[in-house]
């Protein structure tokens, strides 16, 4: 499941507008959503707090194998309600296959003026963690300087990390322990069809660049029915052909350099994307915009003439990685996802395959478009499901299976890591996380 801060960050940015989906970084979410999920080590235990709506506090602790734990505070410029883990909408808190909807140019915010004067600041968050007892302390600072700029600052500050000459000795003598602290700078232009991510980090001064494009029409927000409104059709525009899929592409590259190993990197991707978008843009409006006439011009869209799917492919021609994966929803509650990786150079080869199954699902009366509602609490309105379970197997006989569900008022992640191929121990790992939060 998503950790209690970086579930707010994706409430702030849905707040505040930005589409963190159309980033390069982002590129496989969907198929990795299903084959990277990360199974819970040990016992852990998450609480979390919000007295209200522009603070919030998080405490975790690590009860197996190691006690450990850490203090997390955030606080944001605007206002991000959220509901308690009795009444959060359970598919916004973990990391799931969807088809996101195609990335429209990001809308400023209302001007706010006062006494002649424009009064209304940038959008802000800013999130602390302090862990116990090693020390350590990560920090992340998020603002919008433009509708379509947004800087991101992280930090990472380590008392008992090596300095400098220490760290160098231990890289000579093969001791990887320990790290360097570090302030890495991003800052994110999206526009829509182009996002350009720019990218700096100070400890090994690494500079990087990634661009996104995404080909096809665009949508633009209209005011009668609201974002994701489809684009009227031309006279001389032909009805599409039947069979195959029907979709969009994107394509991006990524190029970095680092000053002080003097060393590069270069990786390209292409993405394809079926339509219309299995998730409905419904969730993008603004708060207090939506209504049964945005609902009953939404809903063709969400009808699912044909499977929803998502094909990725991604070269690395330094290191000689290829990665092709392909997600698709089967049925209203499987998923399914393979992915490939070869690298040309030792012609080392990996087949990955992974299913999320979800359980206790009810749409209704099963001819409701499945739109997502404001209200029950942020709930969907014909969605009800409480649990999935996920699968993951690979030619190199990793099995990995995990629950996440809830359980009253508790959010619960349960998985287990075997490996097949050692007979005395197949066991790899396991482990419980246990998640709660309220709202005031």
């Amino acid at each position: 499941m998503h950790p209690f801060a970086s579930y707010i960050l994706k409430n702030y940015y849905r707040q505040t507008g930005w589409n963190e989906d159309n980033l390069y970084s982002n590129l496989t979410r969907s198929s990795t959503a299903i084959l990277d999920f990360n199974v819970p080590r040990g016992l852990h235990i998450n609480i979390s707090k919000s007295p209200n709506a522009l603070f919030k506090t998080t405490y975790s602790m690590n009860a197996l194998p190691t006690l450990n734990g850490s203090v997390g505070y955030i606080f944001t410029s605007c206002e991000v309600n959220i509901p308690s883990s009795q009444d959060v909408r359970f598919k916004d808190t973990i990391e799931r296959f969807k088809v996101f909807d195609q990335p429209r140019r990001p809308e400023p915010r209302d001007e706010v003026w006062q006494q002649g004067r424009r009064v209304d600041a940038r959008d802000f968050l800013l999130y602390g963690r302090i862990y116990v007892p090693t020390g350590r302390l990560d920090a992340l600072y998020a603002t919008r300087l433009s509708p379509t700029l947004q800087l991101l600052i992280a930090a990472i500050s380590d008392p008992r990390s090596p300095t400098p000459l220490s760290q160098a000795t231990s890289r000579k003598r093969g001791d990887a322990s320990g790290g360097m602290s570090n302030v890495m700078l991003n800052l994110q232009h999206d526009v829509g069809r182009w996002c350009t991510e720019y990218s700096w980090s100070a400890d090994d001064g690494m500079f990087g660049l990634r661009v996104l494009h995404n080909f096809g029409s665009s949508r633009r927000a209209d005011p009668a029915v609201g974002v994701g409104a489809p684009r009227p059709k031309r006279v001389d525009e032909e009805e599409a052909m039947e069979g195959g899929l029907r979709g969009r592409f994107s394509a991006g590259a990524e190029l970095y350099f680092s000053a002080k190993e003097k060393s590069a990197g270069l990786s390209t991707g292409v993405r394809f994307t079926t339509v219309p978008d299995a998730t409905p843009p419904s969730f993008q409006l603004a708060p207090g915009t939506f209504s049964p006439s945005a609902a009953s011009t939404l809903a063709p869209l969400s009808v699912q003439s044909q499977t929803p799917t998502t094909l990725t492919a991604v070269f690395n021609p330094m290191m000689g990685h290829i990665s092709g994966a392909y997600a698709a929803r089967v049925s209203r509650d499987l998923s399914v996802c393979s992915r490939f990786d070869f690298n040309v150079y030792s012609y080392l080869s990996e087949w990955t395959m992974g299913a999320e199954w979800w359980i206790g699902g009810g749409a209704g009366n099963g001819t409701e478009p499945p739109l997502t509602g404001h209200e029950n609490g942020g709930r969907a309105r014909f969605e009800n499901h409480n649990g999935v379970f996920k699968a993951r197997m690979s030619t190199n006989a990793d099995v990995s299976l995990m629950w996440e569900g809830r359980l009253k008022n508790v959010l619960v992640s349960l998985g287990v890591v075997s490996d097949l191929t050692n007979r005395s121990k197949p066991i790899r790992a396991m482990g419980l996380e246990l998640a709660y939060f309220s709202s005031s």
